[in-house]
């Protein structure tokens, strides 16, 4: 919005959260999941649409004679060299798993109809992100293969001015007609939104059921819960608008809440899942592990250095200590084994009477089953419990 429609950074910011954060308000859960199967279809069409215009702009060399040739820029296609395998494996890594601690995740896979709905969902969905990638790809390979000097943008190219992360909107709107950059926008749009509107409803609906209805007010009714997602929705929004003035790239956000679900969340997820020895005791030692570790390791993004200096620690060619070390791919494993290890330890130190009983907080004391199983092995669900919450995220508007 800032490079096509000349707003600046701020307005583009604020409408954007307003939007996203009224159309979730008032629709909830329904919001989100009928607003995505709009924004995937604007995603999917428009970025599609626009790669035509771009490859045959006038202003711009055949991308093939670019890959691997010195041009008007450096060939889009690079090299790892054996120094930095280290971070290209971290960061391969970090976007290969770090997702899958995110609760938006699940708020799809969780309301699958059946556990094949949700495996289907999830192949699906990997080969279609790698559909979707292919734009990508095409459109940075046609900046990079652009005479930036030919058009009204000018010189230093995009990446010399280090708006590298602004490439997909500068392409639109200096090497396509006007009419396609604004079909463009709309893709660029629809994607934040599509990502917006599950973090707002997420967070809300982590905050109203897991602490206030389960810690601060376990009386609370159905009304009160209501009135709490959407005050939630709001706050949250809120904070996340604000979030985004500390920096001019909402995308340093992105990529350091997918850091610290990577390092910190995903040991957590494994254990719970595949690990029947976890407690709370290791998963509070992993979680302290892995903040004290990924805090300690620093983070150039925002400016964080490094207090642990892995080997191959070094300045990069921007003139910041980096670690080129697969530092986060170790403070994941630490995180993990510390889980594991200090649960087995302490389920040793209460099962076997070493430490009193009433010393143990989290309760993983061995204790016989005084509860029968229904006669005919089905587990049931209180209605005013998974029933309720489910109804106030799919509806957030009913009295």
């Amino acid at each position: 919005m800032a490079v096509i429609l000349d707003l600046s950074y701020i307005y583009s910011i604020i409408i954007s959260s307003v939007v996203a954060i009224i159309y979730t308000l008032l629709g909830g859960l329904y919001s989100v999941a009928y607003t995505d199967v709009i924004q995937l279809i604007l995603i999917f069409v428009s970025l599609w649409v626009c790669v035509p215009f771009l490859m045959t702009n006038p202003h711009s060399l055949d991308i093939s004679l670019t890959a691997y040739n010195q041009t008007f820029q450096a060939p889009w296609v690079g090299t790892v060299e054996l120094d930095e395998a280290g971070k290209w494996f971290d960061d391969f890594m970090l976007l290969a798993l770090g997702g899958l601690a995110y609760q938006a995740f699940y708020q799809r896979i969780l309301s699958a109809s059946s556990y094949t709905q949700a495996q289907v969902t999830c192949f699906a969905s990997s080969g279609f992100c790698l559909v979707l990638g292919i734009p990508s790809v095409l459109i940075g390979a046609v900046a990079a293969s652009t005479d930036w000097n030919s058009t009204s943008y000018g010189l230093p190219t995009p990446y010399e001015r280090d708006q590298a992360g602004s490439i997909l909107p500068i392409a639109l709107q200096y090497l396509t007609p006007p009419y396609i950059s604004i079909i463009g926008i709309g893709a660029v749009a629809a994607a934040v939104m599509s990502s917006m509107d599950s973090a707002l409803l997420s967070s809300a609906s982590l905050f109203s059921s897991n602490i206030y209805k389960n810690i601060i007010r376990k009386q609370a009714s159905d009304r009160e819960m209501q009135w709490v997602i959407r005050i939630s929705v709001v706050v949250v929004g809120l904070a996340g608008t604000a979030l985004t003035f500390l920096d001019s790239s909402v995308l340093v956000f992105w990529l350091v809440g997918v850091d610290m679900s990577y390092t910190i969340m995903f040991p957590q997820l494994v254990c719970i899942l595949f690990f029947k020895v976890s407690n709370g005791y290791g998963a509070t030692v992993g979680y302290l592990m892995g903040i004290i570790m990924r805090v300690l390791s620093g983070e150039p993004l925002i400016g964080l250095p490094p207090a642990i200096k892995f080997p191959g620690c070094r300045l990069d060619a921007e003139g910041k200590l980096t670690q080129f070390f697969p530092f986060r791919t170790a403070i994941m494993v630490i995180s993990l084994v510390s889980i594991l290890l200090f649960s087995w330890l302490t389920s040793i130190i209460f099962n076997k009477g070493l430490l009193s009983e009433r010393w143990d907080v989290f309760k993983i004391k061995r204790k016989q089953a005084t509860t029968p199983r229904a006669a005919d092995g089905k587990r049931t669900i209180p209605e005013n419990e998974d029933g309720s919450v489910a109804k106030q995220l799919l509806d957030t508007t009913s009295c």
